[in-house]
């Protein structure tokens, strides 16, 4: 193997390890980032400045989210990392 084989694989790799980061966090900060704007939007709307009304919604609905987006995340890492195993498995 050569040098320019062996770069070009662990570029792929760190390529694939930041596809799974944005697959596993994206939806969650979406939605977090929706929330936000959302409650942004009616407080401006409302002239209402309260810190704890734009934290405990998005808290709440972001840990729903966890909850529902769990099963999908985790079915994510564990396919990236029995694909990461495999790839260790096959330079030695």
């Amino acid at each position: 193997m050569n040098a320019a084989y062996l770069f070009d694989q662990n570029v792929e790799f760190l390529r694939i390890a930041f596809w799974q980061i944005i697959m596993a966090a994206g939806p969650l900060l979406a939605i977090a980032l929706a929330v936000g704007l959302i409650i942004g939007i009616i407080q401006a709307a409302t002239s209402i400045n309260e810190m704890t009304l734009s934290f405990v919604p998005k808290l709440v609905i972001v840990m729903i989210s966890f909850g529902l987006l769990s099963s999908f995340i985790l079915t994510q890492l564990s396919d990236y990392f029995g694909f990461i195993f495999d790839q260790i498995v096959n330079i030695s």
